[in-house]
């Protein structure tokens, strides 16, 4: 796998490094870039998809995220820029909650720089946040602003060494007091919808409808709440999703991925991937970026995790 990194090429690939399970270093143009996965212990993984430490050492770097679920992002060191799919530009807080992404989000560090992120999943975001995702898709908002415990919660991941085990602990202990459970038609509604994304080629609304009993309208309206996007957006997005990781870790052929996936023709499927990706299907295959690469690494959290997380 070679890689470009952010607007400059390079050429190293992401491998396993010294800091444990699940922890991978890309030997980019900028300088190293290392992203550490935790996964959450078992009566966190309906709300949380794993935790991450992600460490950058150069002075400036920059890249893409692909189309993602929200983000709760503590900036341990550093600080930079969001720059959404639609024209928004952010900076980003010291506590940031990234909301559901809908297509690929640029970003940008102006110093080296430490973050250490959790992606939270519909009944995550409805436990930390609660209010409809869609009018936060591609938007962030301040964490610090809303409750002491995510400033203190900052201030003691700060004081504390690299171990991101023992920063994961104390994420879980903490979190773990916020959240309160949906609904069992909330939990119902949720795995309904989680399936119907994860099923292959271009997955039809008409089908989730008649599995969920619900009318086109109401589901637009309640995937818009809990996922920040009405069905047919949402199934765009995970179809791109899951033929990245294909093209990328799995080395299919993006030509056959486009006729067996639903899409109108190869420009087509081109325009998608970039959309959601930030990177053609050819750069996919020959030069993903450092980000690529570690956010596609996600996959390997195993049968444990979500599949929606392992995707996304």
């Amino acid at each position: 796998m070679g890689m470009v990194n952010g607007d400059t090429p390079g050429s190293g690939v992401a491998l396993p490094d010294e800091q444990g399970p699940l922890s991978y270093r890309v030997d980019a143009a900028q300088g190293p870039v290392r992203l550490r996965y935790v996964a959450p212990p078992a009566y966190l993984t309906p709300y949380i998809g794993s935790l991450y430490l992600f460490t950058v050492s150069a002075d400036r770097f920059a890249d893409f995220t692909r189309a993602d679920v929200p983000q709760l992002r503590f900036m341990l060191e550093g600080g930079g820029d969001y720059f959404f799919q639609d024209g928004g530009v952010a900076a980003t807080p010291e506590v940031c909650l990234l909301g559901p992404t809908m297509g690929a989000t640029r970003f940008q560090l102006d110093r080296p720089s430490r973050v250490l992120g959790l992606s939270l999943l519909p009944a995550g975001w409805l436990a930390l946040h609660g209010g409809d995702a869609s009018l936060m898709a591609d938007r962030l908002c301040d964490m610090g602003g809303r409750g002491e415990v995510y400033r203190t919660l900052l201030e003691r991941l700060r004081a504390m060494d690299e171990d991101a085990d023992a920063m994961a602990e104390l994420c879980w202990s903490e979190l773990e007091r916020l959240i309160r459970p949906p609904q069992q038609a909330v939990w119902k509604l949720l795995a309904a919808v989680d399936q119907w994304l994860m099923g292959e080629g271009s997955p039809r609304v008409e089908a989730l409808a008649e599995e969920t009993g619900l009318s086109q309208r109401q589901l637009a309206r309640l995937t818009n709440r809990y996922y920040g996007a009405p069905p047919k957006l949402l199934a765009r997005k995970y179809r791109a999703l899951r033929c990245s990781a294909k093209i990328a870790l799995d080395g299919e052929s993006w030509q056959q991925l486009c006729d067996e996936g639903g899409f109108y023709d190869q420009s087509h499927f081109i325009r998608e991937i970039k959309h959601f990706i930030g990177l053609t299907p050819l750069q996919l295959q020959t030069e993903p970026s450092a980000v690529a690469q570690l956010t596609l690494l996600r996959r390997s959290l195993g049968g444990d995790v979500a599949v929606l997380n392992r995707l996304s």
